[in-house]
């Protein structure tokens, strides 16, 4: 897996691609997690190059969720294949993150979400 990390105005966008698991999901941690410690107001994670997610990466998404209500950072998921949306769905995590279809919709849509209050 590959996750870079790119700005768009005031949005840390991380462009991942490959498998999320166990093996790479501490990257994908290490970078998003360091991003919302360093104070970036909006983050989104770009899927569309995501094959395969397991429970570990699930995890990592799960646990940035949690630090985004903490620190009052507007987070969000774009461009879900099916795989992955199948995954949250079967989890029902896809009514607790802010999910957008592609990367123009997040951005717009981004900073008007509230952090999920019940995690």
């Amino acid at each position: 897996m590959k996750v870079l990390v790119r700005k768009v105005d005031l949005v840390s966008i991380l462009d991942c691609s490959g498998d999320v698991d166990l093996y790479s999901s501490p990257d994908l941690r290490e970078k998003l997690l360091g991003e919302m410690k360093s104070g970036a107001p909006n983050v989104l994670i770009n899927m569309t190059e995501v094959t395969y997610i397991d429970s570990s990466g699930i995890a990592t998404l799960v646990e940035a969720l949690q630090l985004s209500r903490q620190k009052q950072t507007h987070f969000g998921l774009f461009g879900l294949r099916n795989n992955a949306r199948s995954v949250l769905e079967l989890a029902r995590l896809h009514k607790v993150f802010a999910l957008f279809d592609n990367e123009k919709e997040a951005l717009e849509k981004i900073s008007t979400i509230q952090p999920f209050a019940g995690l």
